[in-house]
């Protein structure tokens, strides 16, 4: 007998009380699917129109797409034994560094790592932060003076970029580095949007091996100095960390203490540059939630740091940094109520978790006051019970984003420096996603800024 899923195909079971299949994508909607040149993304929201866990077939290898917040905590946080990383798609940048590792690799070096992320861990760094949001406050304040165009998402990327090489290096971001570090950039344009969608890897290195060697240079460069002491203006930074760990621990290797810097520099920086771009080009169509996270509190104050987290908050929602998240099962289990066999490919989606209607109403809507403490209701508790299921920008489990703190501090401080004094008024801004590595703004952000 077969179980048919709503809208999908009638999927086998084995017998009498047997556990079914996720359902799966009907082959027509799937071939309709290839014949428009859809993004990867679409595909998976048809998907996910059969349920919070669904079978779609994008490789070789069966696919099951997770976005139901109880079987989003089942594999990431409940389960990461049995749903693990493969190769990395960031791999050929970030080599062996810490958001590619697996098993005790992965452990040890986030063990090393964790510290510096801790709330005592960020505050080390909090004058390094606000000295990078001022150094960009300065930046907007002469083109408000000149009438000088900028462009609001590179202002965004050398901020985020400036924080996290003085928090390494303790050095202020010089214009040689920042060119030379664009080269991250380019690579993780490079990188395919899914596992099943990778490109040969010799053929892709190949691609970008120029970049590679000038990010090289760079991290070269940086950890010579650590190591000959050679601290900067604001201190020693993360990096020494990596140092002294490599003349204790064999492990890390030159190239690991590469790899680790690296990880830093590209998962520091280029997530919060794009949350930062999708925030401006939200407040630019919804000016009213900049006068409202304005008013919610003096300057400084805990009322407006909430209100700035909040906006933050509301952007990540609808535009978390890994918006796709891969794993693949290692043995059989139950999902949801249904069979998932080892060797299956397994895509957890924020993206769409954080659009369903179910879980945020007017889920498309930007409201920051979704992340108000003071407007939550018995009926929000109620809808989002499951809230680390529902709500997961950064991961959540073992593996979640280890900068995730570091990141919402910065964007808050930032946004401190910048939202009460300054408005951009966008001369043509971008419309639409772009679905790769990460979820960016699809062309530039020329923008006038204007005193406030």
């Amino acid at each position: 007998m077969a179980t048919t899923a709503p809208q999908g195909v009638p999927v086998p079971s084995s017998g009498p009380g047997a556990v079914p299949l996720p359902p799966e994508l009907d082959p027509a909607a799937l071939a309709r699917w290839r014949a428009s040149s859809g993004a990867v993304v679409d595909l998976l929201a048809l998907a996910r129109e059969l349920g919070g866990v669904s079978a779609v077939r994008l490789g070789p290898r069966p696919t099951v797409l997770v976005t139901d917040p109880g079987a989003v905590q089942h594999v990431l946080a409940h389960h990461p034994d049995r749903y693990v990383k493969r190769s990395h798609r960031a791999r050929i940048l970030v080599g062996d560094g810490v958001l590619a590792a697996t098993g005790e690799p992965w452990k040890r070096q986030r063990r090393l790592l964790q510290a510096e992320f801790t709330g005592a861990g960020i505050r080390r760094y909090e004058q390094r932060i606000t000295d990078a949001a001022r150094r960009t406050a300065d930046h907007w304040a002469e083109c408000a003076r000149t009438g000088t165009p900028t462009d609001v998402g590179e202002d965004m990327r050398f901020f985020a970029l400036d924080t996290i090489w003085r928090s390494l290096t303790g050095h202020p971001l010089d214009e040689v580095t920042n060119r030379e570090l664009g080269a991250i950039h380019t690579v993780g344009a490079t990188l395919p949007a899914t596992p099943s969608a990778s490109a040969d890897v010799a053929e892709l290195r190949a691609t970008v091996a120029a970049d590679l060697a000038r990010i090289d240079a760079v991290a070269e460069h940086a950890i010579a100095a650590a190591r000959r002491g050679e601290a900067g203006p604001e201190g020693p930074g993360l990096l020494r960390v990596l140092v002294e760990a490599g003349e204790s621990r064999p492990e890390y290797t030159d190239q690991l203490i590469r790899d680790e810097l690296v990880t830093l520099l590209a998962a520091g920086h280029e997530t919060t540059a794009n949350t930062l771009s999708w925030l401006y080009l939200l407040l630019d169509r919804h000016p009213e939630a900049r006068r409202w996270a304005l008013d919610a509190g003096a300057a400084g104050s805990p009322e407006r740091e909430t209100a700035l987290r909040a906006l933050a908050s509301e952007t990540l929602r609808l535009y978390p940094p890994a918006w796709l998240i891969p794993r693949h099962a290692t043995e059989d289990d139950i999902l949801a109520g249904y069979r998932v066999e080892a060797g299956t490919d397994i895509f957890v989606c924020p993206y769409l978790t954080h659009r369903d209607p179910e879980l945020w109403p007017e889920p498309e809507h930007f409201d920051p006051q979704r992340f108000d403490p003071e407007r939550f209701t018995a009926a929000d508790e109620g809808r989002r019970s499951s809230r680390h299921g529902a709500y997961y920008p950064y991961g959540i489990g073992a593996r979640a984003c280890l900068g995730a703190q570091f990141a919402v501090r910065e964007m808050a401080v930032l946004l401190e420096h910048l939202l009460p004094a300054f408005v951009p008024s966008f001369d043509a801004a971008p419309t639409s996603p772009v679905f790769g590595f990460t979820v960016r703004p699809d062309g530039p952000m020329r923008a006038t800024i204007t005193a406030a």
